[in-house]
């Protein structure tokens, strides 16, 4: 057996240019153990002294998460695992279940300081291999923290593109509608007669109301102003007198516009320039309609392109601190709203703070997208954020008023992949990276919590 063993160790790349007496050495310090479907090869909790070398068969890696398990990876055979030499791993955070029956082959890490002194390749070996599994995590940890924020941030603009999209498609299929409209009531505007006086005369009235834009009147005053003009139409001769006269209301026109423009023109053209009128208002308020909702479409990528920062090179730069702030919660406008949160800001004028941008817009996205899902049960739904100077220091605090975060876990929640969420509402991560880029920024980040208030404090060095 011994010979199979040494067979499949000179198989794992790993060991490609360790000497054979060197894995004799794993083989005669270590044990040989079989794990069948289910078996666990560690667990949550159990101190990592051992080193595991997966001969064949596959484990699953779990973790745990509010009494669910959340699949993670696997480890396949001829990998290594468990504790290695100058690895800082004391317990294992989640659990290695056998899905097949694997067979492992297993040294403790009180071989280590032996193996460290006198096998040389080996311990190199076993130093790669960690600092590669290293690379690989923290490869899946930014990927994972890549696909949060884009997940967020999808859904808001998602959300906040949809109406004012509807809007311009909406408002560019009424014009089109409108303006199939115009052939046969130009035939009967082109047989106006009249002078330069009278034209005068109405369009000062027409594109004076038009220079002023739509009014937003009371809707009582409004339903008062419709009524009395849609029965001066009618009693004109005008059709639809009451879909006219709303255009009118928006515009501001009055009764005595109407008189007057009745006045300076021939009876028998009163009706073709009433219905030009209508017209010319219709087209100037379906144009405003799409350039408002157009502008609010520029307005959201501008914001995106602020908060990715996606037109700037990679380096720290001087940055007001707010403007993240403020395009962070543009980008999750749609979840504020969504969940009733009313935010007050309580921003001091601070000067420019040097920061990789991108990078704090994902500190502010989490901690913001985190806050607003504590307050999902509360009563009270208050979000505060206030920033201010202290010395050579910028404080951002960010307080929410939900159900808060109890003793026994606030010293856990930066750790990686812990979370109070639950399996699909969160990966663990978010924190832990919140803590990383405040870190690269030589900053600190803490938390103070009770019920109905929790405030996290960023502290961020000025220069």
């Amino acid at each position: 057996m011994e010979t199979d063993v040494l067979d499949q160790l000179r198989t794992i790349e790993d060991f490609k240019d360790v000497p054979q007496e060197q894995l004799q050495w794993v083989i005669d310090n270590g044990s040989y153990d079989v794990y069948r479907v289910g078996d666990h090869l560690f667990a949550k909790g159990d101190v990592m002294d051992k080193m595991f070398i997966i001969l064949t068969g596959r484990f699953q890696i779990k973790i745990a998460q509010n009494d669910q398990f959340r699949n993670i990876g696997n480890f396949d055979a001829k990998s290594i695992t468990g504790t290695l030499p100058y690895s800082r791993a004391v317990v294992a955070s989640g659990y290695a279940e056998a899905t097949r029956e694997s067979h492992v082959l297993i040294l403790h890490k009180d071989h280590f300081k032996t193996m460290i002194h006198n096998h040389e390749e080996l311990t190199t070996a076993l130093v790669h291999n960690m600092s590669s599994r290293i690379r690989s995590f923290t490869k899946l940890q930014q990927q994972n923290d890549k696909m949060m924020a884009l997940g967020k941030l999808s859904a808001g603009l998602a959300h906040e593109l949809n109406n004012p999209s509807a809007a311009v498609v909406r408002s560019a299929q009424s014009l089109k509608k409108h303006l199939s409209f115009l052939p046969e009531d130009f035939k009967k505007v082109i047989k106006i007669q009249s002078t330069d006086e009278q034209v005068d005369c109405v369009n000062n009235i027409l594109f004076g109301r038009v220079e002023q834009g739509v009014q937003n009147l009371p809707l009582m005053q409004k339903t008062e102003c419709e009524d009395a003009i849609a029965s001066w139409l009618e009693e004109r001769g005008v059709e639809d007198g009451y879909e006219l006269a709303e255009n009118f209301v928006d515009f501001a026109f009055s009764e005595e516009d109407f008189e007057t423009i009745e006045g300076c023109v021939r009876k028998e053209d009163l009706l073709p320039v009433i219905n030009w009128l209508n017209q010319v208002l219709t087209t100037e308020k379906l144009v405003n309609e799409i350039e408002d909702a157009s502008q609010r479409i520029n307005d959201l990528v501008l914001s995106v392109k602020s908060y990715t920062h996606m037109d700037q090179a990679p380096e720290k730069q001087p940055v007001d601190i707010h403007k993240g702030i403020h395009n962070t919660l543009t980008m999750l406008k749609h979840k504020v709203g969504k969940g009733g949160v009313e935010v007050e800001t309580t921003l001091s004028e601070l000067p420019a703070v040097s920061l990789f941008v991108s990078e704090m817009n994902q500190v502010w996205t989490n901690l913001i997208d985190n806050a607003i899902d504590a307050m999902e049960d509360s009563n009270i739904k208050k979000l505060n954020i206030e920033t201010l100077q202290d010395g050579d220091f910028v404080n951002v605090n960010i307080t929410d008023s939900g159900k808060g975060i109890t003793e026994d876990i606030q010293d856990k929640i930066f750790d990686p992949f812990f979370t109070t969420k639950p399996v699909g509402k969160g990966t663990g991560l978010g924190l832990d990276v919140v803590q990383q880029i405040i870190s690269q920024h030589n900053g600190a980040i803490k938390v103070n919590s009770k019920p109905g208030k929790t405030t996290f404090n960023i502290c961020l060095p000025i220069k």
